[in-house]
């Protein structure tokens, strides 16, 4: 007992040596917890991309629709000082642009994830074997996909991140016809990286 009426205990090297299990249990443990958290974000936290908030920019030329003549031709550019994709789809996407019976979506290249470039993936193959996805039998068509850390994102449903670390849909380009060009006259902002 201490003058105070206070009882201290001791600690001992026995002591701290018959209870050194509990860090690598504990740690162990937090590391399992962290990771099963980290999964169920990655795999369940995609958010869909709601309705399109354009910010305005300068009028930009982006392609002349007879470069863009088949489905899934592309063209790149840079815009409000974002590399950018354009590119013609085989159906109407939200945010993107239909004249007649000709679809078109323009999305931001920069990955919601990192930063790192997304680039258009033609082939479902290069989709399995590189980025260890495989869309489902309906949604065979090409991807956006980051290299950095294999993030895919799916044109036809504006952007969405589909698989891979990013969650976050990527920014959508407003487009305008004018004439027989193709026009960029707005952009999403850009979200925060990480999600």
């Amino acid at each position: 007992m201490t003058g105070n009426g206070q009882s201290t205990r001791r600690v001992t090297r026995r002591a701290l040596l018959d209870r050194w299990w509990l860090l690598p249990v504990a740690g162990t443990a937090g590391a399992f917890g962290y990771m099963g958290w980290y999964a169920t974000r990655v795999t369940y936290g995609k958010r869909q991309p709601g309705e399109a908030q354009f910010q305005t920019a300068a009028p930009q030329h982006v392609a002349d629709l007879a470069a863009l003549r088949d489905a899934w031709s592309e063209r790149t550019f840079t815009y409000a000082g974002r590399p950018c994709t354009v590119m013609r789809v085989p159906r109407a996407v939200p945010g993107g642009l239909t004249a007649g019976d000709v679809h078109l979506a323009a999305f931001s290249r920069v990955c919601t994830h990192l930063g790192c470039s997304v680039n258009l993936v033609r082939d479902p193959e290069v989709l399995a074997f590189a980025f260890n996805y495989r869309p489902p039998a309906d949604e065979q068509h090409p991807q956006l996909g980051c290299r950095c850390h294999y993030s895919v994102f799916d044109p036809l449903r504006a952007g969405q991140a589909v698989f891979g670390k990013a969650n976050g849909p990527l920014p959508r380009v407003r487009l305008e016809m004018r004439g027989d060009g193709v026009w960029a006259t707005g952009i999403e902002p850009a979200p925060p990286l990480g999600g």
